[in-house]
């Protein structure tokens, strides 16, 4: 009797594939199932002004003479973490203190999805080129969180004249080694062959961060759920930010694999020697007004994934304003855009930062 046969490889990656895919529609339904208890997002009414094969532009209005601001989320999930009530709303915040807000909402990729060129370079561009004519020339500000950050820090060192400042919020800028326990998990974890090929599921991204950090993405969410229990307001939020996290948005294979290799494995972009659009950029080349918001109960990103670049840009261009995290915010790597003490203490020195003279 013949012995069974291995599977084939690329049999046993689409079954993979399909699995993950399928867990994205079953964690998208819970989701949904959670809407009917009154847990689902309540966003501003926005229009779309542009959009590009990966990505559309959302514009909130605002005073016509007002600073622009372009929000560029990290293309994980759903957009509405920046818009999630009207009581905690980055977006709502921006507009109520006299900006003009627009959003770069990622699309799932189809295809060929996008690269960090794509991303990095042509959508935050066309949003920038959108904005500022709109604007009638006026260059815009970009406020980034998380990967999305990343992305538009990498555009700013691109094209530094095209943006009036940049604001990080919990993004990571320098990948050395020991920089952050969750970086040097995802290195060790994630292939060096990953495939480009292939769309990478939102859940499949989920379970690689919880393995990689399990204290930040697991158990500091159930101590957060447990302290939030006798705060009614905390509770709300914590279980709004929950139904959130069932949003799984796939990502482009190539996309995953460059940030892996070229930020997380190579920290190349805080080294000098990434390539974007056929131009190498770095700190050196990061000559525009920056603050960095940290969150320091945040593993994902603490101090050390973005000081070690901040000091390395030119002299006096990066601020840097440390944020002590807080209950009622599901997960701290998201304090910054739920808390309701973010708001109240950092949000308003922000907002005074893009206001300031200089920048005006």
């Amino acid at each position: 009797m013949n012995a069974p046969t291995t599977p084939m490889p690329a049999f046993v990656d689409t079954l993979r594939l399909a699995h993950f895919a399928m867990m994205d529609r079953l964690r998208r339904a819970q989701g949904n199932a959670l809407d009917a208890l009154g847990l689902g997002p309540r966003e501003c009414a926005f229009r779309l002004v542009s959009s590009g094969l990966h990505w559309r532009l959302r514009a909130y209005g605002g005073p016509e003479a007002a600073p622009t601001l372009i929000l560029v989320p990290a293309p994980i999930k759903r957009p509405y973490i920046w818009d999630l009530t009207p009581s905690v709303s980055a977006v709502r915040y921006c507009l109520d203190h006299g900006f003009r807000v627009y959003l770069l909402e990622w699309m799932p990729p189809e295809g060929d999805g996008p690269d960090l060129d794509a991303c990095a370079g042509d959508a935050i561009g066309a949003c920038v080129a959108t904005a500022s004519e709109h604007a009638e020339g006026a260059v815009p500000f970009l406020i980034g969180h998380s990967l999305g950050g990343t992305l538009a820090a990498i555009y700013c060192a691109l094209e530094p004249q095209s943006v009036k400042g940049l604001v990080l919020l919990g993004a990571p800028l320098c990948f050395e080694e020991a920089s952050s326990g969750f970086r040097d998990a995802i290195v060790s974890m994630v292939p060096t062959d990953l495939s480009e090929r292939d769309v990478v599921a939102g859940s499949l991204l989920s379970q690689v961060s919880a393995a990689a950090s399990p204290r930040a993405f697991l158990w500091s969410r159930w101590m957060d759920a447990a302290l939030s229990l006798s705060d009614p307001s905390a509770m709300e939020m914590h279980a709004r930010i929950q139904r959130w996290t069932l949003d799984e948005v796939a990502l482009s294979g190539k996309l995953v694999s460059e940030v892996v290799r070229w930020l997380y494995r190579e920290n190349r972009f805080y080294l000098g020697t990434l390539s974007v659009l056929a131009r190498t950029v770095g700190p050196a080349s990061m000559r525009l007004s920056t603050l960095a918001i940290v969150n320091t109960a945040d593993e994902v990103v603490p101090l050390a994934s973005v000081a070690p670049f901040i000091n390395k840009m030119p002299a006096g261009a990066a601020r840097v304003i440390e944020y002590p995290g807080e209950v009622g915010v599901g997960l701290q790597h998201l304090g910054i855009l739920t808390g309701r003490q973010a708001y109240a203490r950092i949000w308003p020195q922000i907002i005074a930062w893009l206001k300031s003279p200089q920048r005006n």
